[in-house]
């Protein structure tokens, strides 16, 4: 009885726990777990890792993943300087290792390739793993809390050095195209601005707040932003690119659509210097920039990832046990629930403009620069 497992997307604090749990409970009923490097790639080009009990000893509390992991996709493999579809060979690979199940641990693009294994006939179970916290039909996900904790200590840590020298600092927090660990980290941190992509702002406004809030004797504040956060503009720009690039794709032109990607790619990210820049030149107040970066994937989980990751293993090895497959281990309310992984892959959970969190903090003061 063969089981395969691997992790796929970027990297968090909490995958070796949820490989433990899987691997202890499968161990345990008697099946054998095959482990596979360096994500999808490991079952294209058979990259195996055997994982005995004696693996899971001690690796509970380590940050990372043992197995490695790439971002690469069954049907759009890095091979010899290009992409190529190896999804057939995926397919012959699980097949000639004689897997029941393959399990697969990750974020958005994990699940969009899960379900297209799937589609081919292969055995998936997924666990939901990203530190940006956007996949749909769970509470929860593997990852997040820890890169919450690190987000927040960031922002307490600069609260320090900029009262100390009355400056503007602005703080780049990762999150992809969702704003929770910028809006969660922010909230926590007693930020005074914070800007994410599900609310696009006028820097005029934001601008206007800065210089309030030092002709009322406080020189110094805090602004958490998103990777991906826009302005209104921008977000106008966004839209119609988006819809250039979404034509593009249904007319399989692409060059036109690797264009569009591109200028989508320059309008949501690497722009938080820029973004200094130009509210230095707004409020005439100092401005600094820290950009978080992989900092917030690294590290020792934390308890709640731990809980998290233990819980959503379980599951998964006993969804093996009892066959069922196809399915995403989700949260629910503090359990378990199965989720079809149709029902997963190609959705996002976003911050809604009424979420708790966002009213909460407008309740406080914190302005959204909207």
């Amino acid at each position: 009885m063969n089981v395969g497992i691997l992790t796929a997307g970027g990297d968090c604090p909490g995958l070796n726990a949820a490989i433990r749990a899987v691997g202890k409970t499968l161990t345990g009923a008697g099946y054998n777990l095959i482990g596979f490097r360096d994500g999808y790639e490991g079952l294209a080009f058979d990259r195996t890792m055997p994982l005995p009990p004696s693996t899971f000893s001690g690796i509970l509390t380590v940050g990372g993943t043992i197995l490695h992991t790439t971002r690469s996709k069954p049907n759009k493999m890095p091979l010899d300087g290009r992409y190529v579809d190896m999804s057939s060979t995926i397919v012959e690979n699980y097949n000639r290792h004689g897997l029941e199940c393959l399990i697969c641990i990750g974020g958005g693009g994990t699940h969009k390739s899960a379900l297209l294994l799937k589609e081919l006939g292969l055995n998936i179970v997924t666990i939901p793993k990203t530190i940006d916290n956007d996949l749909a039909m769970t509470d929860g996900s593997i990852g997040f809390d820890t890169a919450l904790d690190v987000a927040t200590n960031a922002i307490d840590s600069l609260h320090s050095t900029a009262g100390s020298h009355k400056r503007i600092m602005l703080v780049e927090i990762m999150g992809h195209r969702a704003g929770w660990l910028t809006l969660g980290s922010g909230l926590a941190g007693g930020a005074d601005v914070i800007l994410i992509p599900e609310i696009p702002y006028d820097l005029e406004k934001v601008a206007k707040v800065l210089k309030m809030r030092a002709g009322e004797g406080k020189p110094f504040s805090i602004v958490p932003v998103a990777e991906g956060a826009v302005s209104v503009e921008e977000s106008i720009e966004i839209a119609r690119l988006e819809k250039l690039r979404d034509e593009a794709e249904s007319k399989k032109d692409r060059a036109l659509y690797k264009a569009q990607l591109e200028e989508l790619t320059k309008l949501r990210y690497d722009r938080i210097f820029e973004l200094g820049a130009k509210l230095e030149g707004l409020t005439g107040l100092e401005t600094r920039v820290t950009i978080l970066g992989h900092l917030q994937r690294g590290g020792t989980p934390s308890t709640v990832d731990r809980l998290r990751a233990t819980q959503l293993g379980c599951e998964a090895a006993r969804c093996v046990i009892r066959k069922r497959y196809g399915v995403m281990v989700a949260l629910k309310n503090g359990a378990t629930d199965l989720v079809p992984l149709e029902d997963v892959a190609g959705k996002r959970h976003v911050v809604t403009p009424d979420h708790p969190w966002v009213q909460d903090a407008r309740k406080l003061g914190v302005s959204f620069g909207d």
